[in-house]
């Protein structure tokens, strides 16, 4: 019995750094776009701004935090790359927002399934019944870690 406990201690010991390794992967800085295409009479638009992944978790954000035009994208990364992210604005103008009652000042949020690689992403918006919400899209590139500089 004690050898099979010291066995599945190597063997963890063995297999951890490998996955912490593979967690890591993910942070860093993500050059984040999200196009949302027209639909019926709401114009469609492109934004592009930064996300941050540090310790598995993701937060970018668009604008003035809190202010009309704002937009907030944050959520935790899965070892394997997959994510559910949350989305949380407040509306700029109607022309672009979706449903009745959306109004410049009125706040927004949907969820994201998004899926990373070691330096690339994808993700799309839950469009819930498709009524109010629409197709957008999340593409994320990895950005490179400025190089070190020499010298102690």
């Amino acid at each position: 019995m004690r050898k099979a406990v010291q066995l599945f201690v190597a063997c963890a010991l063995v297999i951890l750094p490998g996955t912490s390794v593979a967690v890591e992967n993910f942070d860093g800085t993500w050059h984040t776009k999200l196009t949302c295409p027209p639909k019926r009479g709401t114009e469609g638009y492109t934004w592009n701004f930064d996300s941050v992944i540090l310790n598995n978790n993701l937060r970018g954000s668009r604008g003035t935090e809190g202010e009309p035009g704002s937009f907030v994208l944050e959520g935790k990364v899965a070892p394997d790359g997959t994510a559910k992210l949350s989305g949380s604005g407040i509306i700029l103008s109607r022309k672009y927002a979706r449903g009745v009652f959306a109004h410049k000042g009125e706040e927004y949020s949907y969820e994201v399934k998004a899926q990373f690689k070691e330096t690339e992403g994808t993700g799309t918006r839950d469009e819930g019944l498709g009524i109010v919400g629409r197709p957008c899209t999340f593409e994320f590139v990895k950005q490179q870690a400025a190089p070190q500089t020499g010298g102690h």
